[in-house]
């Protein structure tokens, strides 16, 4: 089951990952958002214990970051 949240306008988003490869030939896992559950870029995934989200104020942008 993927990790859902829904914004402050009401809209809800279905976390996922994918891993990427860096210029330098390193391997790293990025999380995004979408709108639904799934998604042909990436994995549906649970929210890590080290990451929370952050709700843009202005637009309703939601992002991942680690926590501190």
């Amino acid at each position: 089951m993927a990790y859902k949240h829904t914004n402050s306008k009401g809209i809800t988003y279905y976390l996922h990952s994918t891993e990427v490869t860096l210029r330098g030939g390193k391997q790293q896992t990025i999380y995004f958002f979408a709108k639904v559950a799934k998604n042909a870029k990436g994995q549906p995934v649970e929210l890590p214990a080290d990451r929370m989200v952050k709700e843009n104020p202005r637009n309703g942008f939601l992002t991942v970051s680690k926590k501190k």
